[in-house]
């Protein structure tokens, strides 16, 4: 793909960001590639080293607040005033939309607990088998000073072997803590990109 070919394409795919910001990737983008031709590299290949163009429009998304898309695209809409028969649909629809709004509240909350459902059982297990743990090293002790040597062995080996679990679940919690953050970060970049290819083509 040749120089030009490469930014025209990645302007459209950036159409819904304000126009100076899209101006500034754009440039960015082009000394990318003249810095790269100077280097030794034919277009093509400078083009190439940059990525596709879908890795490009990701890592503009993931740079970018949601908050701050969301915002440009409400105030580029044009405003338009609402007109009585709108008005009078939606307090006559408000019985069924109202409640499918509800509904798909709902499914969003649902979906963000799912979502972290694994590291919150995980660190949940952590804590209790540590509880657990530790309370029966405190029996063991308090066996053992009573003279009670068997049962307060016995409570303490199991505390340990709980307190060694707990350390294991918690290595494991950290690990699903790291894979449901990079989970939601392409979930929430998926929908960054979304927006950021809406809008009208800047001239």
């Amino acid at each position: 793909m040749k120089k030009k070919e490469f930014l025209t394409e990645l302007r459209y795919r950036l159409r819904g960001l304000p126009k100076d910001e899209i101006d500034q990737r754009v440039e960015f983008y082009s000394e990318m590639i003249d810095d790269s031709i100077e280097d030794g590299l034919t277009e093509e290949k400078a083009v190439e080293n940059i990525g596709s163009i879908d890795e490009v429009v990701r890592t503009v998304a993931s740079e970018t607040s949601l908050l701050k898309i969301m915002k440009h695209q409400r105030e580029s809409r044009p405003r338009r005033r609402i007109r009585p028969w709108e008005i009078v649909l939606l307090i006559l629809g408000f019985p069924l939309w109202f409640p499918l709004l509800i509904v798909f509240l709902v499914l969003c909350l649902v979906l963000c607990i799912l979502l972290w459902i694994l590291p919150i059982v995980t660190y949940s297990a952590f804590a209790g088998v540590l509880a657990g743990g530790v309370g029966s090293i405190a029996i063991g002790v308090a066996n053992a000073v009573n003279g009670k040597l068997s049962f307060g062995g016995l409570y303490a080996g199991a505390g340990i072997a709980a307190v060694g679990a707990a350390i294991l679940i918690f290595f494991v919690a950290l690990l699903a803590t790291k894979v449901t953050i990079k989970l939601n970060k392409l979930i929430f970049t998926g929908i960054k990109v979304s927006f950021i290819g809406r809008g009208e083509r800047h001239e």
